[in-house]
């Protein structure tokens, strides 16, 4: 297995959104997005002050504009035509007169420009001119989210590489659920499942792994006890305690793409009221996936869940949708939520994570990451999902 995307793939995604700029009357297009970069590119990098931008010519030619301490690199690994650079940002000269100079040489003068954003945009201390500020354009039109949607329908090799970081989730995860013992800090327990996960990863892909990402880690985010009944905790270094209602996290990023795997455990034992609200969720889930078909809209399945709550008087006790899409994030569009009716396709990956918060006694929430079939959906997480198998012992 590949365990990258092809250079042939990148430039097939460069022609179609060259196509599309041409159905919509666009000469050239100027992008800024990290995540659209490197679904173009295959170019993987770390942004910070010194902005980096991807543009397409007229003559649909393809360009990276970089930092000098980039160039070489992006040499290296960039699928592009054109590499250019600027010396340092803020610099005696700012980034966007060496852009300026090279959008002009690349005949954008006059011309119908496309942009994801007006500019270069980041929490570092970058401040700069918008691209209208300082290019003489025929017009400008947005085309913000129009390479988000690519994204969203995944070929063959992205399915693989997610199914490869199911793999390593898996293992992260087992591992976690093996040192998960009462006396031993969260801390303590991932740090030590997700280093021997990762170095089985490594040992067993070999050179060829790129993490582009994370590589494997299982963790639990601070849900642990009372604290999983919020669902985006952050860490606490808490200590496990018999009967601790404990809601995990694993995966591993491939080349970038990511996959998600959550479970509800509990520590030793669990007692009537932790499986009544952990049957609900299971319930939740399996009507999630039941409800998952090509030609629906993603709210078709969050209604049914939703009803299930419903008729079950616990819609008090949820807080957020039923999943996301997954991919080069870990969330993406679209959602399985009431206001989301984007028609499901074949391709599509997604997380199904129902969730039941009960304050004072824990979260229920299993997540699964799951691919949209032609006849309705392949679970690509096998993780046990029962009760009994939840029992840390």
């Amino acid at each position: 297995m590949l365990l990258a995307i092809s250079k042939e793939e990148l430039i097939g995604r460069q022609k179609k959104l060259m196509e599309k700029l041409s159905a919509n009357e666009l000469d050239c297009a100027i992008l800024f997005s990290v995540v659209d970069i490197f679904y173009l590119t295959g170019f993987h990098f770390h942004p910070t002050e010194r902005p980096i931008g991807f543009f397409i010519d007229p003559q649909q030619k393809t360009h990276l504009f970089v930092p000098a301490l980039e160039h070489e690199h992006a040499e290296e690994f960039a699928s592009v035509d054109h590499v250019h650079s600027y010396p340092e940002y803020p610099g005696l000269r700012h980034p966007m007169e060496y852009l300026k100079d090279a959008l002009v040489e690349a005949n954008f003068s006059g011309k119908r420009v496309g942009y994801d954003a007006e500019g270069y945009g980041s929490s570092m201390g970058y401040r700069g001119q918008k691209v209208r500020q300082f290019l003489e354009a025929k017009d400008f039109t947005s085309i913000y989210g129009w390479v988000e949607e690519m994204r969203v329908v995944k070929s063959q090799a992205e399915i693989e590489l997610i199914k490869e970081s199911c793999r390593w989730g898996n293992l992260a995860h087992r591992l976690l659920q093996k040192y998960s013992k009462p006396g031993l800090s969260e801390i303590e327990i991932t740090s030590k499942a997700s280093t021997e996960a990762t170095m089985a990863m490594i040992e067993t892909l070999g050179a060829d792994y790129k993490p582009h990402g994370n590589t494997a880690y299982a963790i639990f985010r601070g849900q642990v006890g009372p604290m999983s009944a919020f669902p985006h905790a952050v860490t606490q270094n808490l200590v496990l305690k018999k009967g601790d209602t404990l809601v995990t996290g694993a995966a591993a990023d491939v080349w970038g793409y990511h996959s998600e795997l959550e479970r509800t455990m509990f520590v030793q034992e669990a007692n009537e009221e932790q499986e009544k609200y952990f049957s609900y969720m299971v319930q939740a889930q399996n009507i999630a996936f039941a409800h998952i078909k090509p030609g629906k809209p993603m709210s078709y399945v969050e209604e049914a869940v939703q009803a299930f709550f419903k008729e079950n008087g616990i819609s008090h006790l949820t807080s957020h949708h039923t999943g996301h899409a997954i991919g080069l994030l870990g969330h993406e569009a679209p959602f399985f939520d009431l206001g989301d009716h984007t028609i499901m396709q074949p391709g599509m990956v997604m997380t199904v994570e129902p969730g039941i918060y009960v304050r004072g006694l824990g979260g229920f929430r299993h997540s699964d990451t799951v691919l949209v079939t032609e006849n309705g959906m392949e679970m690509l997480t096998y993780y046990p999902r029962d009760l009994g198998s939840m029992i840390c012992v």
